[in-house]
C-alpha cells in the first residue's frame, strides 16, 4: 500500500512539475507577443534602425542578419573542435587519465560565465591577435561558448553506437579513419545536427560574449568577416538599457524569439526524424 500511495505522489509531483514549467514558458511567450506584435511590420522586419537616439525608428533588418552569421561562424568553430575532440576521446584515446582531463576541461568550459569568455575573446582576439571588434571575433568567441555543449552529445552518440558495427569494420581491413568518415559519422548525423542547432540558438541569445568582441550599436550588414555587427540580443539589451522604447524592445525580443523557436523545431523534427531511421 505504502509502494502505491510513493508512486501516485511521484507521478502528481511529475504532472505538476510539467505543467508549471509550460505555464510559464506559454506566459512569458504570450506576454512578449501581446506586447511585442504591434511593432512587427514589414519596415521593422526588413529596414536599418533610424531615429535619434538611434533604435527610436527603422527596423532590425542588420541585426537579424548579423545574429544569423554569428550563429553561423559560431557553429563551425564550435562543431569541428567538438566533433574532433569526441572522436578522439571516444576511439583514439588509450588512457583514461588523458580522458578524464579532457573531460574536466569540457566541464569548467561549460560552466564558465559567459561575460567572463567574453574578456577572453576580448583580450586574446581583439588586442592580441588584433582582430579588432568584429564578426570573427564575436563568431570565435560564441564558438567557444557552445563548444563544450557539442562535445557532449556528440560523444555520448559516438558512444551509443554498436560496438560490434566499429569491430566489424575493422575486421574487414577498413582503417580507422575510413570508419570514422564512412561509417561512424553518418550514423550519428541526425545527432550531430541536432545539438549544432540547439547550440546556435543557445549562441544567437547570448549578449555578453559579443558585447566585448564584436557588437555594436549600429552597423550595415556585415561584408566580410572584419567589420564589426549588430545582432539582436545586444540590440534589445542596448533599447531596453538605454531606454530608447520599450515597445520596440519587446518586437526586437518577439523576433528573437521567433527566429529560436524555427531553429529548436527544427532540431526537434531531425532528432525524431534520427531515432526513426536507427
Amino acid at each position: 500500500m505504502g509502494e502505491k500511495i510513493r508512486d501516485l505522489l511521484f507521478k502528481i509531483w511529475i504532472i505538476l512539475s510539467t505543467l508549471m514549467v509550460v505555464t510559464v514558458v506559454i506566459y512569458i511567450f504570450g506576454y512578449i507577443f501581446k506586447n511585442g506584435i504591434s511593432s512587427i511590420n514589414r519596415e521593422f522586419i526588413f529596414q536599418d534602425p533610424k531615429g535619434m537616439p538611434i533604435g527610436s525608428e527603422g527596423g532590425v533588418f542588420p541585426a537579424i542578419i548579423g545574429s544569423l552569421f554569428l550563429m553561423l561562424i559560431s557553429c563551425i568553430f564550435a562543431t569541428v573542435l567538438a566533433i574532433s575532440t569526441a572522436i578522439y576521446t571516444v576511439l583514439y584515446c588509450r588512457f583514461k587519465k588523458i580522458e578524464s582531463i579532457i573531460h574536466l576541461i569540457v566541464q569548467c568550459m561549460a560552466g564558465t560565465p559567459s561575460i567572463v569568455l567574453g574578456l577572453f575573446g576580448y583580450t586574446l582576439l581583439v588586442l592580441y591577435l588584433r582582430l579588432g571588434r568584429s564578426l570573427l571575433s564575436a563568431g570565435i568567441t560564441l564558438g567557444i561558448m557552445i563548444f563544450p555543449y557539442i562535445e557532449v552529445r556528440v560523444e555520448k552518440t559516438i558512444k551509443e553506437i554498436d560496438k560490434n558495427i566499429i569491430a566489424s569494420s575493422y575486421a574487414l581491413g577498413i582503417s580507422k579513419a575510413h570508419t570514422i568518415l564512412k561509417l561512424i559519422l553518418p550514423i550519428c548525423k541526425k545527432d550531430i545536427i541536432s545539438a549544432i542547432t540547439l547550440a546556435g540558438g543557445f549562441a544567437m541569445g547570448a549578449t555578453a560574449p559579443i558585447i566585448l568582441t564584436g557588437a555594436v550599436i549600429f552597423a550595415p550588414i556585415p561584408k566580410s568577416l572584419s567589420s564589426p555587427v549588430m545582432a539582436l540580443p545586444f540590440h534589445l539589451y542596448i533599447l531596453t538599457g538605454e531606454g530608447i522604447s520599450l515597445e520596440r524592445s519587446y518586437g526586437t525580443a518577439l523576433v528573437l524569439i521567433m527566429i529560436l523557436l524555427i531553429i529548436n523545431i527544427v532540431s526537434v523534427v531531425l532528432n525524431i526524424r534520427g531515432r526513426e531511421h536507427s
